[in-house]
């Protein structure tokens, strides 16, 4: 086993102790490098993305499934960096592997120098996806790609009967994605945005876009008079009764951000039969899944809209970023 004598070192990191507090809570501090168990790796980190789930985690709404799992907290989980270590029973990996992994929202670990991976969750990244493009792949790439896949039914190599998908909150982490991973499949894509992002979002190949702000926005019409096959929702808080005249007869809303009156609709339209359904999406995270999406970004098929890039020394400024919501595409932070 290549040793770091980890144990012995200290790094930078920013953690915090207690739920709520948003940026204000995190702390910068020295703590000592972690040991990576028998099926894991020591990846000295480049570039971690933020999620709103990271921060979600601290406001304390997933508390009653025990996540985090102990304070302090380092939090973030999409990362990409370099192996410096490996555990014992690790067959895949070798000191000096560049990677993309997705770490464990229970321990996290993103806001720091050095973080463990399992190796189920790591996947190489070739010389041609930077850093920074790769961390914002896991979890925003990998919930575009599995709600349109999984749940809306996209082949994404573009066999498949044609599609009308609306993405809205098109220019956002997921939403960016997810115009892209459409496009690559049989589809005709309206998307939603802010005006400043318009001509942006047509850029990453969506067929028609709609200012959310605007009275058409509102009320999500295809310009083009299509109805939708399938949403895939990247924002909170439009009413079923504003999805439902614009779908199919067996349309589907996919909720990425389910909260209490999304699941209460997805029971009634379960109880009722309702052909026009809402399912609530949860992505679960694979190592396959990793390689897919880092392979198409290496291909030039996909790219990572980057909001901005902040140094660890300020990543609690990406952190208010990302609680304000308007960031297009992904925030990253550089070690």
């Amino acid at each position: 086993m290549a040793s770091l004598t980890s144990a012995a070192k200290l790094m930078r990191a920013l953690q915090y102790d207690s739920y709520g507090g948003g940026a204000a809570g995190l702390k910068h501090v020295e703590v000592p490098v972690p040991t990576p168990k028998s099926d894991e790796v020591l990846l000295k980190l480049e570039a971690t993305s933020i999620n709103p789930i990271d921060w979600k985690v601290q406001k304390g709404i997933l508390r009653a499934i025990f996540l985090p799992r102990k304070f302090p907290h380092i939090p973030c989980t999409d990362v990409a960096g370099e192996v410096v270590e490996v555990g014992p029973q690790v067959k895949d990996f070798k000191v000096g592997d560049k990677v993309i992994a997705k770490l464990g929202h229970e321990y996290g670990g993103g806001f720091a120098e050095f973080a463990v991976a399992s190796e189920s969750l790591t996947a190489v990244r070739p010389p041609e996806v930077s850093a920074a493009e790769a961390a914002g792949l896991p979890i925003a790439g990998l919930t575009a790609r599995d709600a349109l896949t999984q749940i809306a039914g996209v082949k994404l190599d573009g066999s498949g009967q044609q599609k009308n998908i609306l993405v809205t909150a098109a220019s956002g982490g997921v939403g960016h994605y997810a115009v892209q991973l459409a496009k690559l499949g049989n589809t005709h894509v309206t998307a939603t945005c802010g005006a400043r992002n318009i001509e942006l979002v047509k850029g990453l190949g969506a067929d028609e876009v709609l200012d959310y702000k605007t009275p058409e926005g509102a009320t999500l019409k295809s310009p083009s008079g299509k109805k939708y096959d399938a949403v895939i929702n990247c924002t909170t808080g439009i009413p079923w009764s504003t999805f439902s005249p614009n779908l199919t007869e067996n349309g589907k809303v996919i909720d990425l951000t389910p909260g209490p009156s999304s699941l209460w609709t997805f029971a009634v339209k379960k109880l009722t039969f309702s052909k026009k359904q809402l399912v609530p999406f949860f992505v679960t995270i694979k190592r396959e899944g990793l390689e897919y999406m880092v392979q198409l970004v290496k291909e030039g098929k996909i790219k990572t809209l980057i909001d901005s890039r902040f140094p660890l020394s300020k990543a609690e400024d990406a952190w208010a970023k990302s609680i304000d919501g308007h960031a297009t595409g992904k925030i990253i932070v550089e070690t």
